[in-house]
């Protein structure tokens, strides 16, 4: 790999701007700069490139000199566009705190194998957070900036706690009477215990909902069991029952990779188009929680599910082009940084890190973390991402706390070691939170990172795509 580090380099005809490259396969290169423009390359004009060889006339010279790999006597003006650039794709930072999580209960009725946190039986009522907490974290969530707030309320199963709520979206609409944000609310939740009381609620007041769909029947019963093992049905009835009263786009669906998952992509998103969703997000099992105790998270390696996410975009590719429009939302993500101008604001690829900054997490016990996956970690008893507790801390003491100043500044891949020289840094992130559970380092050596491995590898994939397949190409850019 090479990064030119040097501010510009004077040379006979153009000046190298600083840039990175990898190999994308086994004859070409992508190059990126810091603004997030690429190009790829063979090899032997990237030799040419940077040893200051390569013709005036050559449309490789005017593509990298459009995208601001070069600069020549013509083009001096360019120097002020890059910075604006960089300057417009780092601006969200000024924002701050948009995601606010509030975990309003560990009780849940379900028992899944892969489950992220160590969730609670449906009597344990102690588990439940206290009003006194819901009232101290909507304090905190309003002296963000932020001009847009999102409320995510979650568990276990955040249903079983239904009053708490009701109490925080109330309360939440009520104090914006005098803040005037942009609120929104989520509720995620398996959706068992959606009552028309519920669905009245959330209509009355704009709530969301967002769910877990793993597949067809049978793999969702296996993945998902409840007692009466019907969580499959229970499932699809709450979502029918809910667009109903709320609208079509009322609500959203996840699933989780596991081994049995690996074999049956194309049956699990037929089963996203046959209940009429418009975008799935092919996720992979995270090292939290239930999942590690049950081993969920190590039945299978990054370079399983790098294989399973391919087969999944091109079925998903050969359905758009049969007609219906179907998105796969991580896909969605990584176009938003490789072509828009503001990036993505997507918390888990930010630099620095969105933990704390891009979002907060609200614990039932009064606990403060810098991200959902913090929880996760600290319920494992690493309290690595613990920012502070509502009932003794400042929002000034927490988000100025040397532990998430410290992990902010770890977290910049622009200074990382193997991420600095690396091509897909733009398009890329820190997850310290992973790299905490994984190789008990926030930073992590990324020569062994699985985030590494996953993120270079959809990378590749993708960018060979957009350069090879003119049909994925055109579906793809409408993702944007």
């Amino acid at each position: 790999m090479f990064h030119d580090r040097s501010r510009y380099q004077s040379a006979r005809g153009y000046q190298l701007a600083p840039f990175r490259f990898s190999p994308l396969d086994g004859s070409r290169y992508i190059a990126t700069n810091d603004v997030g423009e690429y190009v790829v390359l063979p090899r032997a004009e990237l030799v040419e490139f940077v040893s200051h060889a390569l013709p005036p006339d050559r449309e490789t010279y005017k593509a990298l000199k459009s995208r601001h790999f070069m600069f020549d006597e013509h083009s001096r003006v360019a120097l002020e566009l890059l910075a604006l650039k960089y300057r417009t794709r780092a601006e969200q930072l000024a924002s701050f705190t948009g995601l606010h999580i509030f975990v309003v209960t560990l009780r849940c009725d379900h028992s899944c194998p892969y489950c992220q946190v160590s969730r609670q039986a449906e009597g344990r009522l102690d588990f439940d957070m206290s009003r006194e907490h819901a009232d101290r974290a909507l304090d905190f969530m309003f002296r963000s900036p932020s001009p847009a707030l999102k409320v995510e309320l979650q568990g276990g199963e955040p249903l079983l706690h239904f009053e708490r709520i009701r109490y925080i979206v109330e309360r939440a609409r009520a104090l914006n009477q005098v803040h005037r944000r942009d609120l929104q609310f989520v509720i995620a939740s398996n959706l068992s215990r959606l009552t028309d009381e519920v669905l009245a609620f959330c209509r009355e007041h704009g709530v969301l909902l967002s769910t877990s769909l793993d597949g067809p029947e049978a793999l969702h019963n296996t993945q998902r069991p409840v007692r009466g093992g019907d969580s499959h049905q229970r499932t699809i009835d709450a979502i029918r029952r809910a667009r109903q009263v709320l609208g079509p786009d009322s609500v959203s669906a996840l699933m989780t990779t596991t081994q049995a998952s690996l074999e049956r992509v194309e049956d699990i998103i037929d089963e996203y188009v046959r209940q009429g969703f418009h975008g799935i997000f092919l996720r992979n099992v995270s090292p939290y929680g239930f999942a590690v105790r049950q081993r969920a998270s190590r039945q299978y390696g990054v370079e399983a599910w790098v294989e399973f996410y391919k087969r999944g975009l091109a079925h998903i590719l050969r359905i758009n082009e049969q007609g219906y429009p179907l998105q796969e939302e991580f896909t969605a993500i990584l176009l938003q940084k490789l072509f828009s101008p503001r990036g993505s604001t997507y918390v888990d690829l930010q630099s620095p890190s969105g933990i704390g900054i891009g979002a907060l997490v609200y614990n039932y016990d009064g606990a403060v973390y810098a991200s959902d996956e913090g929880r996760m970690l600290a319920e494992m008893g690493d309290f690595s991402f613990r920012l502070g507790h509502l009932s003794r801390d400042t929002y000034e003491s927490i988000m100025t706390s040397e532990t998430l100043l410290a992990h902010l500044s770890d977290t910049m891949p622009e200074g990382a070691p193997m991420c600095s020289d690396c091509a897909f840094l733009p398009y890329c992130g820190a997850d310290p939170v992973f790299h905490q559970a994984t190789l008990g380092d926030s930073v992590g050596h990324k020569a062994f990172s699985d985030f590494c491995k996953k993120q270079m590898g959809v990378l590749r994939h993708l960018i060979g795509l957009l350069e090879d397949d003119s049909r994925a190409r055109d579906i793809l850019m409408g993702w944007r």
